[in-house]
């Protein structure tokens, strides 16, 4: 193994220092409780930043998944489509909520939820809910995915963990559900270590979420709880990071859709290998930059190959569908998402890498095409 390491993302405090700031000021009101500005500001600077009403600065974008579930009147025995092209945290809370999920299958077009795929699971099920991912800042097709879900008046939730930034015909992703879902874990595009933030229009549910997620303790001189409650409130502290992170969003983007620009046109032309799909109505935040491969050099020759050279990259998401624990609920699809899984690779893209670092990762992965015989 040679070469310094470089990471398939990680988190990236600004050069300006606003993290501190907020962080300092934190310390020294001795405000670094689940209450307090940062907590306060952060909900208010996100709901401002993407354009709705209200936001819950919580502890993880799963726990805010699992309140918006439970705010769209999700519980037992309900089903919930959920896009199956995804990481588990998508998909837990449903099992939380004792609710059962059906997996959508994903389009070539978007590798996000399939609108077709979603017509013919509402002609076998009647939901409560319907849960689509922008993945890898990829944004849904979501006029249709709308449109269907106001026809059978079913409650959208739109899982933007990785698509803060991302624009849909001008709209940001996560505001043209009923709720919307970031995440701040440290390897997305702006981070606050961990935490989440739910996004809504409906400033009474997003005060009902709050509510649930702390401890859902009633308005009384003593501790009174006439619900459940979760512990899910995101610290003041946590909150001061997420302040000074999303001053630099704009930049981490910029840096993101260069990234993604290079292995375009270093990696675009090679034989089998298509980039990602970036419609003319998407303008992605390039969280991870991905592709496919169709011919001889596999995704796995290319993981092996920069590991053996310290940089770090990782296969597509398995489709939930195929994982063990939800192997008992049922699909609907062509497969799709399986294709995309088996011949996809994320590559490094780190904010943080220079233009060196981006030229060693195209002529390792360029080298196996050499071996092969072929690069174009």
């Amino acid at each position: 193994m040679t070469g310094k390491r470089i990471y398939l993302s990680s988190p990236h405090m600004s050069d300006e220092g606003y993290e501190q700031f907020y962080v300092k000021e934190a310390f020294d009101t001795n405000w670094v409780a689940p209450v307090g500005e940062n907590v306060n500001q952060f909900e208010k600077e996100m709901a401002d930043k993407v354009g709705v009403n209200a936001a819950a600065a919580l502890a993880s974008g799963t726990a805010a998944i699992h309140l918006a579930l439970k705010a769209a009147g999700v519980g037992s025995g309900d089903i919930v489509f959920c896009q199956s092209l995804t990481f588990s945290a998508t998909a837990n809370p449903i099992i939380y909520q004792n609710a059962i999920p059906v997996f959508i299958d994903s389009d070539r077009e978007t590798w996000n939820m399939s609108p077709a795929a979603l017509e013919r699971a509402f002609e076998k099920y009647k939901p409560k809910a319907v849960l689509v991912v922008h993945l890898y800042g990829l944004a849904a097709d979501m006029d249709k995915i709308v449109e269907l879900c106001k026809e059978h008046e079913v409650s959208l939730i739109e899982d933007a963990a990785e698509s803060l930034g991302t624009l849909y015909k001008g709209c940001y992703t996560g505001t043209m559900g009923d709720y919307g879902v970031f995440s701040f874990n440290g390897n997305k595009i702006i981070t606050t270590s961990s935490g989440g933030m739910l996004v809504s229009n409906n400033e009474a549910k997003i005060a009902k979420a709050r509510f649930w997620a702390t401890q859902a303790r009633d308005p009384a001189r003593h501790y009174q709880h006439s619900e459940l409650g979760y512990n899910y409130r995101m610290s003041n502290i946590v909150a001061g990071i997420g302040r000074g992170q999303l001053r630099v969003l704009e930049k981490r983007v910029e840096k993101k859709r260069q990234i993604f620009e290079f292995y375009r046109q270093e990696l675009g032309e090679l034989a089998g290998v298509t980039m990602m799909p970036v419609n003319e109505w998407n303008e992605p935040n390039f969280w991870l930059s991905c592709m496919t491969l169709s011919g001889p050099v596999r995704p796995l020759d290319i993981m092996e190959a920069l590991e053996a050279e310290n940089i770090e990259s990782r296969p597509i998401w398995k489709p939930m569908h195929r994982q063990p624990f939800f192997a008992e609920y049922d699909f609907v699809g062509d497969g799709v998402s399986e294709e995309i899984f088996e011949d996809g690779i994320c590559l490094p893209s780190d904010t943080k890498m220079t233009g060196e670092d981006l030229e060693r990762i195209a002529e390792i992965i360029k080298g196996l095409w050499s071996k092969q015989g072929v690069v174009e």
